[in-house]
């Protein structure tokens, strides 16, 4: 992905965010993926890190109409996926093969709801799903965009996320055409 890209996105990001009320901390960690596939509007996602600590992490994210993020799980991390503006469609899988059929249960809105393997869930404005660890999952917005928050326990997206797909991946390289508007999370850690 070109560096110029990466900056029109988080310009884009930073109105969309404001305009929904959420204020980004001075020197926000953003991370933009395209999952290695070089098409962010059909594979993406915006995130940025709202905090990082030992035992929780908290996220705001942006998730583009008809923009998959692509079928993963974490074997770590357990995460309450909250549609903060506009709708989330969540594909939910109890198996790395994305086999459908079972019945499984997840929490909704703190509510248990049985749901069968390859089964959609859509969560509105407000609402949540928590994700456990071993579900796979895969999410898109129903509308323009979805300004989707995460609070999860403790975050490491170089070790925990599993992918369904083998040609996933999760750090694109940057093609630098263009200064930074801001480095990426992954490109400042150590």
């Amino acid at each position: 992905m070109k560096r110029s890209q990466m900056n029109a996105i988080i310009a884009r990001s930073r109105e969309i965010f404001q305009r929904h009320g959420w204020i980004l901390p001075p020197n926000p960690k953003w991370d933009i993926v395209d999952f290695g596939y070089g098409n962010f509007e059909k594979f993406g996602l915006v995130l940025v890190n709202l905090a990082e600590e030992k035992e929780y992490c908290e996220k705001i994210m942006l998730v583009l109409q008809n923009q998959i993020t692509c079928a993963h799980t974490h074997r770590q991390k357990k995460e309450d996926i909250i549609a903060r503006f506009g709708t989330l469609a969540i594909r939910l899988w109890d198996n790395a093969e994305l086999k459908c059929g079972k019945p499984l249960t997840v929490r909704v809105n703190g509510v248990p709801r049985e749901v069968i393997s390859g089964d959609i869930v859509y969560i509105t404005s407000g609402e949540r799903i928590t994700l456990t660890q071993g579900l796979y999952h895969e999410f898109w917005a129903v509308g323009e965009y979805c300004v989707v928050g995460e609070v999860s326990t403790a975050n490491d997206d170089k070790t925990d996320n599993y992918f369904a797909a083998d040609d996933v991946s999760r750090f694109p390289p940057i093609e630098e055409d263009v200064p930074p508007l801001a480095r990426l999370v992954w490109e400042t850690e150590g």
